[in-house]
Parts: structure tokens; sequence; C-alpha cells
């Protein structure tokens, strides 16, 4: 025990105990003989008092408070003071002047202060407590910057970078900033240049065949929507026709039955009503082609007319009906289309659209977003 510093001590419940009462005992506690505490050790759960501040002393993180760990935590406390007494009277405030600026830690414990009461609008205040700090969505609000690794859409200053940061909220998702707004990490940043290039990518090995690939030019993926609706509708006709003409006994099964038409009469049909699309799309007969204009299944009037729009008359003109050999033309022109859609890349970002995805990497926002991460 050092010799220099003379303690006080009281007793209670059969033991000497040390007094702590002036900032000299805080100080010198690390001469303390630890055989004169009450206790070594206790657990950071279920005490009367604020959980945060155990939360920091615990260094460790184990979930208990042990004498090197209180120790730490005094020193530290009374080196950024000018004077040590401060830490003995139980303020609940603590005046900016008592901190010690002279060292670098001292100065940067300052500055925070200052820049903790100024972001939440006391900026004249000459003290702070541990209530102007608890609340960190207040602090950071108006704080551009924070150094939690994480940058929200504001920390742009332009419009086109808040603007690109929100898109990429949008297909990669997003997580709080100390602010409280959502904002991108720097795994969000990589993940999401990392997509827009493969899909930029995957669209140039399109454009490339463009004629196979993109038949219909930037139509294509309207049509192939349209193509999409119907074609297993369609190709369940043809099979049928097929059918009736290996066997002409067959027409009449593979048609509607008068029971499948009873079965309809007490219900209150609409284009949508779920029995009334399983019928076929038309009536099943040898050799016929497909009606596009009158005899179509009512539930499947509304695809066909939009197939006609955006695939028949692009790819073969006017027609008022559609041959077995005629589909599969048009089956074989999305095929290349089809494949290409099976080793898409990119997928995260395809909402944003192509043009937009390029207009992106083509305006390096991969480097200006990175920028404000590491100025965070």
């Amino acid at each position: 025990m050092d010799i220099t510093h003379k303690w006080r001590f009281f007793r209670s419940g059969g033991f000497d105990q040390v007094r702590l009462e002036t900032g000299a005992d805080i100080k010198f506690l690390r001469t303390l003989d630890p055989k004169l505490w009450a206790a070594l050790s206790c657990p950071t759960g279920n005490l009367e008092f604020d959980s945060k501040t155990l939360e920091f002393i615990d260094t460790d993180g184990d979930g208990h408070i042990r004498v090197p760990e209180i120790i730490a935590a005094v020193e530290w406390a009374a080196s950024v003071l000018k004077n040590p007494e401060d830490l003995a009277q139980g303020s609940e405030a603590l005046q900016l002047s008592a901190i010690d600026d002279s060292t670098p830690e001292g100065a940067a414990l300052l500055a925070s202060a200052k820049q903790i009461l100024l972001n939440i609008g006391k900026k004249d205040e000459i003290a702070i407590t541990v209530e102007d700090t608890a609340d960190l969505n207040k602090i950071f609000a108006s704080t551009k910057f924070n150094g939690d690794g994480v940058i929200p859409a504001t920390a742009a200053s332009d419009a086109e970078t808040q603007i690109v940061i929100e898109d990429m909220m949008k297909c990669i998702g997003s997580v709080q900033d100390r602010s409280g707004l959502p904002g991108i990490s720097a795994e969000q940043i990589e993940q999401f240049f990392t997509e827009a290039k493969a899909y930029s990518a995957w669209w140039q090995d399109a454009e490339r065949d463009a004629a196979n690939v993109l038949p219909l030019g930037e139509s294509t993926e309207a049509a192939k929507t349209a193509f999409d609706a119907v074609k297993t509708k369609i190709d369940d006709y043809f099979t049928r026709c097929k059918l009736a003409e290996f066997d002409q006994k067959a027409s009449d099964p593979l048609n509607p039955s008068l029971l499948n038409y009873e079965a309809l009469t007490n219900t209150n049909l609409s284009s949508t009503t779920e029995q009334l699309a399983a019928l076929p799309i038309a009536k099943i007969e040898a050799k016929k082609p497909l009606p596009l204009n009158e005899g179509i299944n009512p539930a499947w009037s509304d695809a066909i007319n939009a197939l006609k729009k955006q695939v028949i008359q692009p790819l073969l003109a006017n027609k008022e009906h559609l041959s077995a050999d005629e589909w599969q033309i048009l089956c074989n022109k999305f095929a290349a289309h089809q494949a290409w859609l099976d080793v898409k890349q990119g997928v995260a970002v395809e909402t944003l659209g192509i043009k937009r995805i390029r207009s992106i990497l083509a305006g390096s926002y991969q480097d200006k977003v990175s920028a404000l991460l590491q100025k965070d």
C-alpha cells in the first residue's frame, strides 16, 4: 500500500472497510491492497446502477466487473478531469470547464461533449448530463457522419447520389444509422455493385445476339410475358387437336361434356371463374387452327388478345387463326430468350432496369458512395 496516501476506515459487519470520500481516494485506488476490498467481483445484472455504465466498465464483456476493471475505469475518469475531486462530488452534471483538454483524450472528450450539446439543441450549455448522452438517435439525427460505418442517403450533398443510395436500399435492403435513418454499409455497397455489374454483363450477352435473344427488341420482355401467360393452354389445345386427328372418336371426350356445363349452371360466371378457365381454350377438332377472334373460351379472351397484339402481329402479321406450325414458330422465336433468362445474373437489382443500372455504373457512383463511407 502506497504510504503517500492515507486511507480512512469504518467498521461494518465486523470488518474494517475503506472510506472513499475524496478524489484522491479514487485516484489512488490502485494502491489499495485487494485484501481490503469488500468484494473482488460483482455481476453486471440486477444492480441499482446505470446498466450502460456497467457495460462500459465490463471491458471483457463477461458479465462480471472485477478489480482491474474498476481501477482502469476510475483512472481513466481521473485522467480526463482537471480536478479528480469532482469524482467525489456526486453531481448530476459534468461542467465542461472541468474536463482537462490538455491531453489528446481529454480534448476529444470535451469536443464530443460540445458536439452532443450542439446536436441536441443545447449549444450554449456549460455542463452535460447523463440524460443528454442517452438518446443516440437524437444526438446523431442532424449529423451526416457519425463513425458507425453506415451512411444514409442524406450523407450525400447532391441529389443524384442521394437517389442512388435510395435505389441501393430498395434493392439490397438497409441497416439503421446512428441517426435513426436507414442507410447502407460497406458490405451492402459491395453487394449492390457486384449485382449491378453482373446484371449489365448479362444484358450484354443478349445484345451481342439480339436477333435471336431479343427478337422484338425492347418489347421482347413484355411479349414473352404475354406468350408465357397462354403457352401451356395453347400447347394443351394443339395436343388435343392432334389426338382428335389420331382418333376421331377422341374429339367428343376431349371437349367439355354436358355435365361440365351443367356444373356451371348454378354458378355466377365471369372471365375469372376457375372452373371456366380449366376448360379447353377453344373447341377441339382434328387439324383445327386456334381461332383468334371468335370461339375462344371467355376466361382466356383477354390473354389471347394480348398475345395477338404483343406477339402474333409483330412476328406473323394480322391473323384470324393460328396453325400448329405457326405456333411452333412462335415457340422457337422465344427459345433463345428463355435460355438467356435461365442464366439471369444480378437479380437483386433487376427492378431498377438495365438503363438505370448502366446510368449508375457510368456515373462512378461506387467511388462516390465509398468515399462517403470512408469519410464516415
